[in-house]
């Protein structure tokens, strides 16, 4: 198998139509053999403002949503935008003079605003999760229950959910909270996975030992460069050419069957998508 017949999707990137590279970014994806994507929009504070009202977060989804639009017209496949709260929202909230409770309100009306971009199609999936820093416990609990919210809304809406969270292995707890909340385990999604992560589906961190890891363990996980698309720090996380690079790497390796689950099975499992149908060659 050769990349050219298989969609390639990056399951977690940032496109910056603001102060970044934005479609260009989705341009170099696609020149490298990239196909499909999931763009997560920025923190609020780094396109906008510190959200605290619903009206900074619209304008921030607003500003992703149409980049994405964008960004599909770029690829062979197309672009979905991943709609949600950054965790570390609270903790800028907290400065400002909030209290946590105040904060978790102010989140959650987040959430409830990119559900209704689910709603209308405009999103496929929602973000949300808890500090991956050290945080006091008011504002650990008040995290947890933005991230729990977020499940629901999920739930209702029949939609996937991006998690963004602490490092670790073991996050089978987390999944049940996901499946309390009414949702398939498979819709919650770990960001920045490494391959052994147990509980949410995986999306590994397109590292070649990561990635080793992942095929080995043989569960569903998807790919992600988590791209920030900051000029300060270009490549960061990993750059748009990383996942389809990984991709030619795994098929040289022959592991063809766990590209097809990363780019084909686990996406239309997790999301509904269906990668080869969207797909369009030259």
């Amino acid at each position: 198998m050769d990349i050219d017949d298989t969609p390639v999707l990056d399951n977690h990137l940032h496109l910056d139509p603001v102060n970044g590279r934005g479609v260009e970014a989705a341009a170099e994806f696609a020149d490298h053999g990239g196909t499909h994507l999931l763009v997560l929009n920025k923190p609020s504070w780094m396109l906008v403002e510190t959200a605290t009202d619903e009206s900074a977060f619209r304008e921030g989804f607003d500003l992703t949503v149409s980049v994405t639009r964008e960004a599909s017209q770029m690829l062979p496949g197309r672009a979905w935008p991943v709609l949600g709260v950054h965790p570390a929202l609270i903790s800028k909230l907290v400065e400002k003079g909030y209290d946590p409770e105040e904060a978790r309100d102010i989140m959650q009306a987040g959430l409830d605003v990119a559900a209704e971009f689910v709603a209308d199609g405009r999103a496929l999936a929602l973000k949300t999760g808890r500090p991956h820093y050290d945080v006091d416990a008011a504002v650990w609990a008040a995290s947890n229950e933005v991230m729990h919210y977020g499940f629901e809304l999920a739930a209702d809406h029949g939609c996937a959910v991006q998690l963004h969270t602490e490092g670790g292995e073991d996050f089978e707890p987390v999944a049940e909270w996901g499946e309390a909340a009414g949702l398939d385990r498979r819709q919650v999604v770990k960001h920045y996975s490494g391959g052994r992560l147990r509980g949410p589906t995986k999306s590994v961190l397109a590292d070649k030992d990561e990635l080793e890891i992942a095929v080995a363990e043989g569960d569903p996980f998807l790919m992600e460069t988590d791209y920030i698309d900051d000029p300060d720090r270009p490549g960061a996380v990993l750059g748009p050419k990383t996942v389809p690079r990984r991709v030619r790497w795994l098929l040289e390796e022959g592991h063809e069957a766990a590209v097809r689950t990363a780019h084909v099975e686990t996406p239309r499992e997790v999301y509904g998508i269906d990668t080869e149908g969207s797909l369009e060659r030259a």
